[in-house]
């Protein structure tokens, strides 16, 4: 059981929070319909993600065997077969599936999604992942997907620039992501992944500012455009900037001073500061829509 939930990373579920998204900031926390529909999203974007987080590790079994971190992974080491990985693979995708079942509306735009987030993972497993640039770019477009999903399952409109602060942020953490690699390939001469050889330090150093820049740029501008005051019923929600700015530059010093920008859902788990900061974020975020 142990190896079947290394292989599934529960832990990495903690991603699909995005699709929680929509029915925060459109203030909806006390319906209880959107808040049912959010986590049967949820739920499904977890499964399927899993069953890529499957095929992933079928995929790669043989650079698995060669690394010297990942040849621990369940597939690699031998603890689970070829076989019983395809099995895992798609019962994870059975369990999504049925679990959009759950949904009372929108139920094919939700589906559609989800399938449409299965077949580029899978396109990205087999071939995206080996192009620079375009790796990143298909990794944060996966997190624009769930928040579509969880629009279409709440029903709720989102604002363009939360479309694209998603996107920006995501790109962020993916190219901070890099840069570990980047570091891992000059101590040992040796690319973690293919496309490692496209990056070096100054172009992700310049490509981890320029979006963190935009996408405070982004972040601001949703909290002051027009739609979003006239949903929330209030200017103030520009106050929660300061959290978003302490965020950026807390993860770039966790990238760049600490070198520590391998596993964001991991820092997230572990840095206090982080932790502190997102839970500031979103109980000032909360107070100013549901109590001002």
């Amino acid at each position: 059981m142990k190896e079947i939930l290394r292989l599934i990373r529960p832990k990495q579920w903690l991603k699909n929070v995005f699709v929680l998204v929509p029915m925060f900031f459109g203030g909806s926390l006390t319906d209880a319909a959107d808040i049912y529909a959010s986590v049967v999203t949820f739920l499904a974007f977890s499964f399927i993600a899993s069953s890529v987080y499957c095929f992933n590790d079928i995929i790669d079994v043989e650079a698995d065997r060669r690394h010297p971190v990942k040849c621990k992974r369940p597939i690699a080491s031998g603890a689970i077969s070829m076989k019983q990985a395809y099995g895992l693979m798609a019962l994870m995708f059975l369990l999504s599936m049925a679990s959009l079942m759950l949904l009372k509306e929108n139920q094919l735009a939700v589906c559609f999604i989800i399938l449409f987030y299965f077949v580029l993972n899978l396109a990205y497993c087999s071939i995206l992942k080996k192009y620079a640039i375009v790796d990143v770019c298909v990794i944060a477009f996966g997190f624009v997907l769930r928040l579509l999903a969880g629009g279409f399952a709440t029903d709720i409109v989102l604002s363009k620039w939360i479309v694209m602060m998603t996107f920006l942020l995501t790109l962020f953490l993916s190219f901070a992501k890099r840069r570990d690699d980047v570091l891992r390939m000059e101590e040992t001469g040796e690319a973690p992944r293919k496309n490692t050889i496209r990056y070096n330090l100054t172009f992700i150093n310049q490509a981890i500012t320029i979006t963190a820049s935009v996408t405070l740029v982004c972040y601001i501008m949703y909290t002051i455009s027009p739609e979003v005051v006239a949903r929330v019923h209030t200017d103030y929600l520009y106050l929660t900037t300061i959290y978003v700015l302490l965020g950026l530059l807390r993860y770039i010093q966790i990238t760049v001073v600490d070198k520590k920008s391998g596993d964001p859902t991991k820092m997230m788990l572990q840095d206090r500061f982080t932790q502190v900061v997102v839970v500031l974020w979103a109980l000032t975020f909360l107070l100013i829509i549901y109590v001002l």
